[in-house]
């Protein structure tokens, strides 16, 4: 673990991309110490432009610091982002195994089902999701957990068709372990680099996905988020820019940091790029 550490902050990319998911966690997590109350509170005059005078970024139409929202807006989105990829890293990852552990008609049962899924556009599926169950934090994980784990399905089926036939999986067969037992200790360990690299991929499009759904009015009412925020100041973005443009760069640096530190797990976790002897 400790060289795979080394090896991701070593590439310019991972350090990029840590420190940039680490600013934006700070903030999460001191949101309530950086600007404790109400974020949906209005606490100076309307449209205040960035950089007056105890409101950094400014106020929104309503007189509500835009920073309070960016700040409290970072935990929800981040929130999502994060439960929406562990749901859809979980049902994918099981379902995925299962096909690939015992093929035949059992992978083909799980691949139709999956296709199912694929052939539906996600955005669509996910908006349709949300309006049948209603806007709020639980219709907008499930949707997005429900459209992205086709996708990882289908990467954790591959890896498992591919060390199933490996020589230590056959002598853990021969040896009498248990097919949990196989698939827990033998081939899973050995399948999680793709499924890490790809969660962290996924997070980010988890991110951007809720903050369309939230865009398009679909978000939790009862937690503001970036989305929410960009669709509120859409309406007056030629007199007060600052209320999509600040929210959107939140957005951006969160994402552009997750794709930067997934590109360099995939670098890291390579067997290619490894050095000779060296363990992950």
């Amino acid at each position: 673990m400790k060289d795979l550490l080394l090896r991701l902050l070593r590439q310019p990319t991972g350090m990029a991309g840590a420190l940039m998911l680490a600013l934006i966690l700070w903030v999460a997590l001191g949101a309530h110490w950086l600007y404790p109350g109400d974020p949906w509170a209005m606490v100076a005059d309307p449209n205040l432009p960035p950089l007056s005078p105890g409101h950094p970024f400014g106020t929104d139409m309503l007189g509500r610091d835009v920073a309070a929202g960016v700040a409290h807006g970072a935990r929800v989105s981040l929130m999502i982002g994060v439960v929406a990829t562990a749901v859809a890293v979980l049902v994918g990852t099981v379902l995925g195994a299962v096909a690939g552990y015992h093929g035949g008609w059992v992978d083909d049962l799980v691949m139709r089902f999956t296709e199912i899924f694929q052939t539906i556009p996600g955005f669509l599926l996910a908006l349709l999701m949300v309006a049948i169950f209603g806007p709020s934090m639980y219709s907008i994980v499930g949707a997005i957990g429900a459209i992205s784990w086709p996708s990882v399905a289908r990467l954790v089926r591959a890896e498992f068709l591919s060390l199933r036939t490996r020589d230590f999986v056959k002598a853990a067969v021969l040896g009498g372990q248990s097919d949990l037992r196989i698939v827990f200790r033998q081939i899973l360990p050995n399948a999680l680099s793709p499924i890490v690299v790809a969660a962290s991929l996924m997070m980010a499009t988890a991110i951007l996905l809720e903050s369309a759904i939230s865009f398009l009015g679909l978000g939790d009412r009862n937690m503001i988020s970036w989305g929410f925020m960009i669709g509120a100041g859409r309406t007056t973005l030629l007199q007060s820019w600052w209320l999509s443009a600040i929210p959107g760069a939140a957005i951006f640096v969160t994402v552009l940091g997750l794709n930067f530190l997934g590109d360099a797990l995939n670098q890291a976790l390579s067997p290619r790029r490894r050095p000779a002897g060296g363990q992950a």
